[in-house]
């Protein structure tokens, strides 16, 4: 072999490595910093388990005007919520139901259209669910059995049928 064809070869495999030694010198992509160790308490869980401690439901009868005065406002009384004519204490809860929370809306009243309607409306927060869709009853139903298996059912809306609200 001769000097030109062993420098054309030498050039042919240096160019290459050059090449990749640039490419992963100065051109890798920034990676996001490690994120560093969280010395904060964890966060509490958005949705809590079910309660294997619930009583016995109640039928304890509350017209719409007595469930009213449940809505957390007097820290005296419960929070009380109702869903599809079952009250539900949820006073437990109430750094979620009570007055400024995001789902005080529910709070001392049936709220059935506005939880199967996933809506925070005032104006849909109504017992009234006889004009919810299929999927819509469905959400609802979902709704009354996750408070089913979390919170206890202390009463049932008396006088009241599902379009009384309306």
């Amino acid at each position: 072999m001769n000097a030109q064809t062993l420098a054309t070869y030498g050039f042919a495999l240096v160019l290459p490595l050059l090449y990749l030694t640039y490419r992963l010198r100065f051109s890798k992509a920034k990676q996001a910093p490690a994120p560093a160790e969280s010395h904060t308490k964890p966060l509490k869980p958005i949705m809590q388990a079910p309660n294997a401690d619930l009583l016995p439901p109640k039928d304890d009868p509350y017209t719409v005007e007595e469930l009213a005065k449940y809505d957390g406002s007097d820290s005296s009384k419960p929070i009380l919520v109702a869903i599809k004519g079952d009250i539900f204490d949820v006073t437990k809860k109430s750094d979620v139901y009570g007055p400024g929370r995001s789902y005080h809306i529910f709070a001392g009243k049936d709220g059935s259209r506005g939880l199967g309607m996933s809506s925070l409306k005032t104006e849909h927060a109504v017992s009234d669910y006889t004009t919810l869709t299929e999927s819509e009853m469905k959400v609802l139903d979902e709704w009354h059995s996750f408070f089913s298996k979390r919170y206890n059912i202390v009463g049932k809306v008396v006088g009241s049928s599902p379009t009384a609200n309306m």
